[in-house]
């Protein structure tokens, strides 16, 4: 029985000790152990196993003295236990912190899988955006062709017809004149009140503006056509000044008021890729170019072929940017327009597209001295092109 503990001992067992059975404090004991069978043995110091109020094994070294009827134990921790579990502490703290380094790197990991995959979201339903407008263009292009080739070719008969109506009258005049009629009064006033020469001049010219008003209607169903490109396989041999230029009409009355365009293409061999997804590119480096205008200024649109090669460029006069955009600008997501005006999405699709392309982008510029953008595509192709 225990009769009395100090307080370090009834600090480092967790639980009081006055009263106990003296084996209490002992580490997985399995029966009853007399005290004075433990104390048989003289030797000095001697090894005593407890649990302590953590719940973790510790070994004290225990001087045994007598005290009449009674037993005085002093015990201390054993050095070499204790150097044993500060190891073992060490080895547990060392294996913690590399589970806490991994963790912090598996959850980095996937906050930037997260990212991605939110990025591919988004532009994966960004192409797919511009997907369905290509096949919206495409049959709008097919629907407007069908009225306007009936109205082109009417047009063509209702010329045929006038010109014969007025050759008509040429040979009524004649005869008029001939017959000495010319002169009749009524004929006179029929003449006048339907001014047959003011007619005679009109009339052709409406037919010309007529016809140059439905060419123009083509020219641009025949530019939306090509830009989408959806009647035509994915990869193809393309023109690539060709889809410039219907990207170019197909956004003029975004550029027309802002904007001064001047061309500069070069000669160009036919290029192997996705010319649709290409003129997306053409398009947004257009629109990033005329957004960068505080009023108007000048875009300058330029090709030409470097070796395996071809290249255009899209260069403004625009504001420019610093050094520390430049090296965000193909960043999903970034935008130094304000909130509502832009996604962040143009420059990193565009960069996406002529990646898959095997090609790169170039880009200088330089704050209020404008900039210049270079799109660099291989006239073979990529070499694994994906679908």
């Amino acid at each position: 029985m225990i009769l009395a503990a100090n307080g370090h001992a009834t600090t480092l067992i967790g639980v009081p000790l006055e009263g106990q059975p003296w084996h209490t404090m002992l580490l997985n004991f399995g029966g009853k152990l007399a005290l004075a069978d433990w104390l048989a043995d003289t030797a000095q110091p001697r090894l005593l196993n407890v649990r302590t109020a953590a719940g973790l094994p510790q070994t004290l070294e225990v001087k045994v003295e007598t005290n009449g009827a009674d037993y005085l134990l002093f015990g201390e921790v054993n050095a070499v236990e204790q150097a044993r579990l500060a190891r073992e502490v060490l080895a547990l703290n060392h294996e913690q912190n590399n589970l806490t380094r991994e963790l912090t790197l598996k959850n980095a990991d996937l906050k930037l899988l997260n990212t991605k995959l939110e990025q591919s979201q988004v532009q994966l339903l960004q192409s797919e955006k511009m997907a369905a407008v290509g096949q919206l263009a495409a049959g709008v292009a097919h629907e407007i062709n069908n009225p306007i080739g009936y109205v082109n070719s009417n047009l063509g008969t209702l010329k045929s017809h006038v010109e014969e109506l007025l050759f008509l009258i040429d040979v009524y005049e004649r005869c008029a004149d001939a017959n000495g009629t010319a002169t009749d009064p009524a004929l006179q006033a029929a003449r006048e009140k339907a001014d047959i020469g003011f007619l005679r001049d009109d009339v052709v010219a409406l037919l010309a503006e007529s016809r140059d008003g439905l060419e123009r209607v083509r020219k641009i169903v025949q530019d939306l056509r090509d830009f989408s490109r959806i009647d035509s396989p994915d990869w193809q041999e393309a023109d690539l000044n060709a889809g410039l230029e219907s990207t170019l009409n197909v956004v003029w009355n975004e550029l027309k008021h802002k904007a001064e365009v001047v061309k500069s293409y070069g000669e160009l061999p036919p290029v192997r890729c996705h010319l649709g997804q290409v003129n997306q590119v053409f398009m947004n480096l257009l629109a990033n170019a005329v957004q960068a205008f505080e009023d108007r200024g000048k875009i300058t649109l330029s090709s030409g072929a470097e070796g395996p090669w071809a290249w255009v460029s899209v260069e403004d006069t625009g504001k420019g940017m610093t050094p520390e955009v430049m090296k965000r600008i193909f960043e999903p997501f970034f935008t130094t327009k304000p909130v509502g005006k832009g996604t962040g999405l143009g420059l990193s699709l565009a960069y996406d597209i002529v990646k898959k392309h095997g090609g790169r982008i170039d880009v200088s510029s330089q704050p209020g001295q404008g900039t210049s953008f270079k799109v660099w595509l291989p006239v073979a192709g990529p070499e694994n092109p994906a679908a």
